[in-house]
């Protein structure tokens, strides 16, 4: 049986609780948050949907739930500020991780993370479960074998709605040092994908605006990615679309073929073309998009039991934060920057 102690009881760790029920093989042992309502919802929320009556510890204080030698993995769904300092605390009790996005704020603390992952022989999990929803599945395999030829040009485009009571509702939200940024919350997950689908980067260039003045970080962003394969991206972003939520965006170009995705949930087809298997048009449209949350924890559990490989490393939840601090910092030098980058923190975006 795998033990798991959850810290931080909001809105996206009912998402992790529904799952784990349905895993036979694993059991909540331990919840952390500072509301003991939130501790005592999250559990209620456990044991109706897995129809299941166990013992669960509450603790106020994450440290006293690293201490409980009974458990095995922990997952962090903190504010973003905190997922990296709970992240290498957790390690250094000897557990696995399994952590939200983003993994960190800054290139320091995924050095930290990557290098107390192998010390103590612990693997870190990073949440970015859009890459296991089958539909993207799908186009990456076919990106993979060819179907689509030299890739050319990849974009993702994030248009959303917050506004300025959204970021009164808590003193974190909109900060660089807890929140870190619209790209590094809102927009992360689009520019992950557009990067596993096209390739490494090589450069960014980039800048972002500030439009809502009740806070420190961008609502708007655009950017200029350059691939090692020559192909080129853009990342158009923003969170002022009125009067609500349009969606997410996420289209490739290339030699042979085009695919373009949208809908407000990343969930519908709106192109596909492919010069030399007109075939597969059809079968895209025919794949289907739900579980990923139960398939990235699929594939977790498989790794923890069969010591295999798995998707979701630090080193890959790294590549989507590395091109983000890059657009940022090319904002305040105002030129390009090449990657890999040697220092960054969201901290610094406050000059």
């Amino acid at each position: 049986m795998i033990r798991v102690g959850l810290i931080g009881c909001g809105f996206i760790a009912k998402k992790h609780l529904k799952t784990l029920t349905r895993f036979d093989e694993v059991t909540l042992v331990a919840v952390s948050d500072l509301s003991h309502k939130n501790m005592r919802e999250a559990v209620d929320l456990y044991q109706i949907e897995g129809k299941r009556q166990l013992s669960v510890s509450f603790f106020k204080n994450y440290q006293d739930l690293l201490k409980n030698k009974e458990i095995d993995v922990v997952i962090v769904s903190v504010i973003s500020g905190l997922h990296a300092e709970i992240a290498k605390h957790a390690l250094k009790y000897g557990k696995h991780v399994i952590v939200e996005k983003p993994l960190a704020l800054s290139l320091a603390d995924i050095e930290d993370i990557e290098q107390l992952s192998k010390t103590f022989s612990k693997k870190v999990f990073v949440c970015h479960q859009l890459r296991y929803r089958p539909l993207l599945q799908k186009v990456k395999e076919l990106i993979q074998k060819g179907y689509l030829g030299d890739l050319y040009f990849g974009m993702a485009s994030l248009r959303l709605n917050r506004t300025s009571a959204y970021f009164n509702e808590t003193a974190w939200k909109g900060t660089w040092d807890k929140d870190g940024g619209m790209l590094v919350n809102q927009g992360i997950h689009l520019i992950d994908l557009l990067i596993w689908l096209m390739g490494d980067v090589q450069s960014v260039y980039g800048e972002i605006a500030t439009k809502i003045k009740n806070k420190e970080t961008e609502d708007v962003a655009a950017g200029i990615l350059s691939f090692e394969n020559d192909a080129k991206g853009l990342i158009e972003a923003n969170t002022i679309t009125k009067p609500k939520n349009l969606g997410y965006f996420l289209s490739i170009f290339a030699k042979e073929g085009s695919i373009c995705i949208g809908g407000k949930g990343l969930n519908k087809i709106e192109h596909a073309y492919f010069e030399n298997a007109p075939e597969l048009k059809e079968e895209l449209f025919q794949v289907s998009n739900a579980d990923e949350h139960y398939l990235m924890y699929q594939d977790f559990l498989k790794a923890l039991k069969s010591n295999t490989p798995y998707l979701m490393t630090p080193q890959e939840g790294k590549r989507a934060l590395e091109a983000i601090f890059g657009l940022y910092q090319a904002t305040k030098h105002q030129q390009p920057i090449q990657l890999p980058l040697t220092d960054f923190t969201t901290k610094s975006m406050r000059d």
